[in-house]
């Protein structure tokens, strides 16, 4: 079996070719230059919106491992081109990064542009396996600004997030043997649902610094982010609906999983900050 991973550069994709290592999988990047250095490993160049270099990039594979793209106005378009290009250079078994909830109605906009890449990858005639991951965890607590609120419409909401570890872990599991996991998706979350002044308060005792999370109405997380950023409408609908997809219960789901895939029980978010 030949692997590819994309992604390498990045915190997820880090993990999964570190702990894929002894494979020597190919790492397939927009930025060479920027590639982990694993002994064997051959790295080719190419974006997912370039469906020639993605094509040439992926010849020969069998198995590829797709970190979903970094947010653009036209993620989806970018998804498609690389997940057709895998599909015409003959990866046989795709796995891909997806969300939790992943529909084309989610509350969490971004969330429908996973559920347009999982309908380009079952209709692309591969086999797959959908990784379907929480908000993450370890990075809840970055959301905090300067003074240490976490300012958003959430209210009581709860969400069950996942270690970027856990995520890892299962990607390693189904990468090592991925027939076993064909035609399957998984949800992949914390071991509880909490809420973001329950995160808050947590991540606060872990981190040594001062949490806390302030409830705001959808018009006014708007209006200051729109005020701060002066970000284009579909970057700013993505940041508030973060909180409006806690709130709304979409992504409180808790499943086991983690622990079906690789033997042990998710990481508690104490665990995972303490990474």
């Amino acid at each position: 079996m030949t692997l590819a991973l994309t992604g390498s550069t990045g915190a997820l994709g880090g993990l999964v070719a570190a702990a894929l290592s002894d494979l020597a999988p190919v790492l397939v990047v927009r930025d060479p230059g920027r590639a982990p250095s694993i002994p064997g490993s051959e790295v080719r160049q190419a974006s997912y919106s370039d469906a020639a270099a993605s094509r040439q990039a992926l010849a020969g594979v069998d198995t590829l491992f797709m970190v979903s793209g970094a947010e653009a106005v036209d993620r989806r378009q970018q998804h498609r081109t690389f997940i057709g290009a895998a599909a015409e250079a003959g990866v046989r078994h795709l796995v891909y990064t997806s969300f939790s909830g992943a529909a084309p109605d989610a509350t969490f906009t971004l969330g429908r542009d996973h559920a347009d890449a999982e309908q380009a990858i079952r209709e692309s005639g591969m086999a797959f396996t959908i990784l379907r991951d929480n908000f993450y965890a370890d990075l809840l607590p970055l959301f905090a600004d300067p003074s240490g609120a976490i300012r958003g419409p959430a209210g009581d909401g709860k969400v069950a997030a996942v270690g970027r570890i856990d995520v890892a872990d299962v990607a390693e599991r189904v990468l090592r043997d991925p027939g076993a996991h064909a035609a399957l998706t998984y949800t992949l979350t914390g071991p509880a649902a909490l809420t973001l002044t329950e995160i808050a308060a947590r991540a606060s005792a872990v981190l040594g610094r001062d949490l806390r999370f302030e409830d705001e109405t959808v018009e006014q997380a708007y209006a200051w982010r729109r005020a701060e950023y002066g970000a284009e409408q579909w970057q700013l609908d993505a940041w508030v609906s973060t909180y409006t997809a806690i709130r709304d219960g979409s992504v409180a789901e808790v499943t086991d999983d983690v622990r079906r895939v690789t033997g042990h029980e998710a990481r508690t978010l104490e665990q995972v900050l303490m990474q």
